[in-house]
């Protein structure tokens, strides 16, 4: 079975809350939250995935010294086997947008189970509940 490799964040803000997107219409698993992040490309750390995809789908500029490691979701799909590790980052520049048509929210950790998301993500919220 193919592994793919995916990076994702738990930004927060200084609320506390963190931001998940929505996946838009048309991509597999539309409509689940999820955390931001992405593939890790060929020659790419997990780290400058990050600081690419959130320039590209967010808009904010970051930095790998930014990015704490936080925990890591391995699941296995039907057609592939994910390992994702999720960083907390608490500091970038900019204003999250959604630039990729998805739907942002900014969640207060206590609902975070409020928001259906994607089988690898779901066993992320208690440890990231009760790291915040």
């Amino acid at each position: 079975m193919k592994i793919i490799l995916v990076a994702a964040v738990a930004l927060i803000d200084r609320d506390g809350r963190v931001l998940l997107a929505q996946r838009p219409p048309g991509k597999s698993m539309a409509g689940l939250w999820e955390f931001p992040g992405g593939k890790v490309e060929q020659g790419e750390t997990p780290e400058q995935a990050l600081i690419r995809e959130l320039r590209e789908e967010l808009g904010i500029d970051t930095w790998a010294s930014c990015l704490a490691p936080l925990t890591f979701a391995s699941h296995a799909y039907a057609d592939f086997h994910l390992l994702m590790p999720l960083f907390a980052c608490r500091k970038w520049e900019g204003i999250p947008q959604a630039r990729e048509g998805q739907t942002l929210a900014w969640v207060d950790k206590s609902h975070l189970r409020d928001y259906p998301m994607p089988p690898a993500d779901i066993p992320l919220i208690p440890i990231l509940r009760d790291w915040l």
